[in-house]
């Protein structure tokens, strides 16, 4: 079976679920025997350094020759040698660099036409990739990565005459911080192609609802598959001896808590109870976060407690290891409700229980895993609660530490997800 996955590129700067996801089942479907695997990326090159060579070098919908295109008429029939020039990796390397912003001020229409697929310059592109398709053997799938894509799929199910999937992972989160009415066209276009879709995978019931309720797409096209990690063996660390030390591994952003956590962490420190308690941060941020970082760090600066704060600078390989070989508590306390967090599961996977507010997905990841404890109210002094208390009790992290792992071992390994989306690949070209 050949599976064409289509990838849209990150900026590569900062730890995002989605594409890490996408990375994983990549890599697992390509290790499965009989599977033959092509990812694509769209926008943006994918980083190398984050996500190894599992992608193909070329890009479709080149990020800066789409925005032109899109943007400005004179660009819209521009030669040959010009798209080349716009969609080289020096010129998308320059653009990933500045990805990553959660504002889509000016780029309303942009993700519209995405969603619908019907513009010249989308039908032009599409008919460039679905060659490209051709050329490099027949596929028996196209899996699109998330629905804002969806609109490429009416034209590759016609042309290649193949099964179309799409994942359905946090689309929310660009969708519903458009200006109306782009949102309720967004949430309405997806629903009215999905028709195209013979299957979606999601991986949580609290986003199967959440899509239901936005779209008509139909409850029996969707399937529930929960993310899966890769297992590490290495044995949890004994931190006894250590500071205790509370830890967030996400973007450092406002959409990810990082305030809320830097706000209960100072005020665990008032507290007093924990006075060499230690933060240590890893998931990168983009230069649109800077100067929100920025105002965060300074409220530490201002306490004169920046010796017990460690930033990395990576957040994979060895700094990762390093990360949560140092911290006894893992928290991301998100602003809005997340489709999964496979932040939660790299810290499980890793011994570390996490803290989390009893929104989104969480509470059915922490019921699945054993792996940590959730709260409510979602409030700062609730967080700091929860986690006072829980990096009090080192007996208490060990039992979930250790239970938490086990499960992850047992049920939410990346091999158990491949094999379940494998399973859907197959019933839908059956």
């Amino acid at each position: 079976m050949k599976i064409t996955y289509l990838v849209p590129g990150s900026g590569g700067t900062f730890f995002c679920g989605n594409c890490y996801r996408d990375k994983l089942l990549i890599s697992s479907l390509k290790s499965m025997e009989g599977i033959d695997v092509s990812a694509i990326p769209l926008y943006l090159l994918p980083n190398t350094g984050n996500f190894g060579n599992d992608f193909e070098s070329q890009v479709f919908f080149g990020a800066v020759s789409l925005f032109l295109r899109e943007k400005v008429s004179l660009f819209r029939n521009m030669p040959v040698f010009l798209d080349k020039l716009l969609d080289s990796p020096p010129v998308l390397k320059f653009a990933a660099r500045q990805a990553g912003t959660t504002s889509t001020e000016g780029l309303e229409e942009i993700t519209l036409g995405m969603i619908k697929g019907d513009s010249q310059v989308s039908k032009n592109e599409i008919s460039r990739l679905a060659k490209h398709i051709t050329e490099t053997g027949k596929s028996d799938i196209i899996h699109l990565s998330n629905a804002l894509i969806i609109g490429l799929a009416s034209q590759l199910k016609e042309s290649l005459n193949i099964p179309v999937l799409c994942s359905l992972q946090n689309e929310d989160d660009w969708i519903d911080v458009m200006a109306e009415p782009y949102r309720s066209q967004a949430w309405q276009l997806i629903g009215e192609k999905a028709k195209n879709i013979t299957a979606f995978i999601t991986p949580s019931n609290y986003y199967k609802e959440l899509i239901l309720n936005r779209t008509e797409i139909d409850n029996k096209k969707i399937h529930v598959i929960p993310s899966g990690v890769e297992i590490n063996n290495s044995p949890i660390r004994d931190k006894s001896t250590r500071a205790p030390s509370l830890g967030f591994f996400s973007r450092l952003s406002r959409s990810n808590g990082f305030d809320k956590l830097i706000d209960a962490f100072l005020l665990i420190k008032k507290n007093g109870k924990i006075p060499d308690l230690r933060l240590h941060l890893c998931g990168g941020y983009t230069n649109y976060d800077k100067p929100f970082v920025k105002e965060q760090l300074k409220k530490i600066k201002k306490s004169r407690i920046q010796e017990d704060v460690i930033v990395y600078s990576e957040f994979t390989g060895r700094q990762k290891q390093e990360f949560f070989n140092n911290i006894n508590v893992m928290s991301v306390p998100v602003n809005k409700p997340d489709a999964y967090g496979l932040y939660l599961l790299e810290s499980i996977v890793a011994g570390v229980p996490v803290v989390q507010p009893a929104t989104g997905a969480f509470p059915e990841i922490i019921g699945i895993t054993g792996g940590g404890i959730t709260y409510q109210p979602d409030t700062v002094e609730k967080l700091a609660e929860a986690l006072e208390e829980l990096l009090l009790n080192t007996g208490k992290q060990k039992e979930l530490g250790e239970k938490g792992r086990e499960a992850v071992f047992e049920k939410l390994t990346v091999t158990e997800m491949t094999k379940k989306v494998v399973e859907v690949y197959r019933n839908s070209i059956s």
